[in-house]
């Protein structure tokens, strides 16, 4: 295929951009997918030029379809023949009742199905401008390059929104001392899928501490006043927050039987005081991603400070935490229904640029923006997916659900949909209401 030759041209490879070439491809339209990364260009946090790679964590968290929305989206998404869930299901490493992946097999897989396919056109190559004409999917996500992201805030008439992302450090399994942790998920759920470290209140109370007293990567003067995203929040900016933030986080030992300490009376094991859990990151099981601990710390404290954990005292660290700016339009102003920006109609956004966050969320909105333009191209209108579906919720807050002076980055939950009706419903019923209404309405709408 020429440069020429295309029906559609996707800027930005990560999880939306390859979703979106994957499924106008398969649409029969022809996709030239430009990605920056592998022709010169990088940015603060990608380590590889593959397509969809991911940077902060390997989790595409929770799988559980009946009571959870990010598990109902993973549902949805299969249901339409995604090339995010499909590469994530072929490459997913123990996670309990979560989806994890192999981050490198995953990429990797992404990447050849997206290079093999006959209406797909990779070019290794920087944007900086908008298109002026042609169909167009901007999916360059939080890290868009600097160029672009003027070109974009000049159209839009407004400057982007942004926000810091942190990354988790990653360990050796073997340098894991398991006779002071043990393998098990929270409250046996899911299999024995975790590695936890228990800390008594003494060993809990000086790592706080020493969060709060270690060095911090320090920001630029342009980055001084951009806000955390609270669902990716340092871990010492949580600790800052009070002594007892870690512990009711991603620190709690609430539902974890530690077997070291397994006594006639309590033959399961008591709770730590608090504990720090590690999740698989790759298929071999060799390395392993400390969860919820995103930070802003410097490399040298993070090796001395995370090495007073119990059963970290000799850890070896495969890559350590890091921060990164994001930035993210303001998209319920600037974006209608079909997520066309309103001033330039040719052009779409997709992707964690639109505000969404997550991987599954970005991958969501994607496959969205590449069905709006297929059937756009074809003559046709599409309509949106109904709001009781998690696909159909996430795709309504973007574009005009959230309030555009108050918008922030947001994760698929249930209070993006309608609100349940009916007779007075139990608490306890109402996950799985939501997602057997969601279930109901994506098959009417697939249907029609």
């Amino acid at each position: 295929m020429s440069d020429q030759m295309h029906d559609i041209h996707i800027i930005g490879g990560g999880l939306a951009g390859s979703e979106a070439a994957w499924q106008l491809a398969n649409a029969g339209l022809k996709v030239r997918l430009s990605e920056m990364r592998g022709g010169g260009d990088s940015t603060p946090a990608h380590e590889s030029d593959r397509l969809a790679e991911m940077v902060c964590s390997n989790s595409f968290r929770s799988d559980d379809a009946e009571s959870n929305a990010v598990g109902l989206i993973h549902q949805e998404m299969r249901a339409l023949d995604s090339l995010i869930m499909t590469c994530a299901d072929l490459h997913r490493v123990p996670a309990g009742s979560a989806l994890a992946v192999d981050r490198e097999a995953f990429a990797a897989e992404v990447t050849a199905r997206l290079s093999a396919h006959p209406n797909i056109t990779i070019i290794r190559e920087r944007i900086d401008e908008l298109p002026t004409e042609g169909s167009t999917i901007v999916a360059t996500g939080p890290l868009t390059a600097p160029g672009l992201a003027d070109a974009i805030a000049k159209v839009t008439g407004s400057d982007a929104l942004a926000f810091f992302d942190a990354i988790a450090p990653i360990v050796h399994r073997d340098s894991i001392d398991m006779d002071v942790c043990w393998m098990a998920a929270r409250w046996d759920k899911g299999g024995k899928d975790y590695i936890n470290c228990p800390l008594t209140k003494e060993q809990y109370e000086a790592f706080v501490t020493a969060l709060n007293d270690g060095e911090k990567t320090e920001f630029k003067e342009w980055e001084k006043n951009t806000p955390y995203f609270e669902g990716c929040m340092p871990i010492e900016v949580m600790a800052a927050r009070g002594v007892e933030t870690l512990r009711y986080g991603p620190m709690k030992g609430v539902g974890l039987d530690n077997p070291h300490t397994a006594t006639p009376e309590h033959p399961n094991g008591r709770w730590p005081y608090a504990c720090v859990q590690l999740r698989q990151d790759n298929a071999l099981g060799t390395l392993w991603n400390m969860v919820g601990f995103q930070t802003k710390l410097k490399h040298g404290e993070q090796v001395r400070i995370f090495r007073t954990i119990p059963g970290l005292e000799n850890a070896e660290f495969a890559r350590l935490g890091g921060i990164h700016r994001n930035s993210f339009i303001k998209s319920p102003e600037l974006l209608d229904g079909e997520l066309r920006l309103k001033a330039l109609p040719h052009i779409r956004f997709a992707g964690q640029i639109t505000g969404c966050e997550g991987y599954v969320e970005s991958a969501a909105v994607g496959l969205l923006a590449a069905r709006f333009a297929a059937a756009e191209k074809n003559g046709a209108s599409l309509p949106p997916p109904p709001p009781e579906t998690a696909l159909g919720a996430l795709l309504h807050h973007i574009t005009g659900g959230a309030d555009a002076e108050s918008y922030q980055p947001m994760n698929i939950n249930f209070g993006l949909m309608p609100p349940l009706t009916g007779p007075k419903i139990r608490k306890a019923d109402r996950k799985k209401l939501y997602t057997d209404r969601a279930r109901a309405a994506l098959k009417d709408w697939l249907g029609a």
